[in-house]
C-alpha cells in the first residue's frame, strides 16, 4: 500500500470518526451519533448514524400502515401514521424490544410535501424521546393498498 493511500485512509478514518461518542464494549446500548461538524438533524425526529453494539442481535420489523387491528384504514395522513407507530410499538412489544432499541427507520410517504414534516416529526418524537433512531423518508407515488398514506419499516437491537 503506498504511503499517500495510507496517509487518504488515516485521514478518512479520522474525519469518520470525528464527533462520534466511542461506546464501551461492556454498554448493550444503541450508541447515536450526530456529529458536531454536520447539520443537528434532532430537531426533524432523527439522528444522523446509530451505532449497534458488538455481538447484539438484529431484528427487521416489516413496514407497519395505518389500519387499525380490525384492518380499516383512515383517509387522514395525521391518524395514518399514528396508528402505524402504534402497530409499530405493538411489533416491538411482541419481539420484545421497546422504542430505545430501534436503531434504523424507514419511512414512505405517499404525495409527500413539506407540510406532513410536521405531523412526522412530532410522531417521532412522541415515541422515542431523545433516543432519536437514523431514518430515511422515502416519497412513493403509492404504496401497497391504494388508501394507504404512510409506511414505517425499523431495524431493531435486541439485546
Amino acid at each position: 500500500m503506498s504511503r499517500t493511500f495510507k496517509q487518504l485512509l488515516i485521514g478518512g478514518l479520522i474525519i469518520m470518526t470525528a464527533g462520534v461518542s466511542m461506546a464501551r464494549a461492556d454498554d448493550p446500548r444503541l450508541s447515536i451519533v450526530n456529529p458536531p461538524n454536520m447539520f443537528d438533524p434532532t430537531p426533524n425526529g432523527y439522528s444522523t448514524a446509530v451505532i449497534v453494539p458488538e455481538g447484539a442481535r438484529i431484528a427487521y420489523i416489516s413496514g407497519q400502515g395505518g389500519q387499525d387491528s380490525t384492518g380499516n384504514l383512515s383517509p387522514d395522513f395525521a391518524a395514518q401514521v399514528k396508528q402505524a407507530y402504534a402497530n409499530l410499538g405493538a411489533a416491538l412489544e411482541g419481539i420484545g424490544a421497546t422504542p430505545d432499541q430501534v436503531a434504523k427507520l424507514t419511512i414512505f410517504v405517499v404525495e409527500h410535501d413539506m407540510s406532513k414534516l410536521g405531523v412526522l416529526t412530532e410522531t417521532v418524537k412522541a415515541m422515542f424521546g431523545d433516543a432519536l433512531p437514523a431514518q430515511t423518508l422515502v416519497p412513493v407515488p403509492k404504496l401497497a393498498i391504494d388508501p394507504m398514506l404512510f409506511e414505517v419499516e425499523a431495524i431493531v437491537m435486541l439485546k
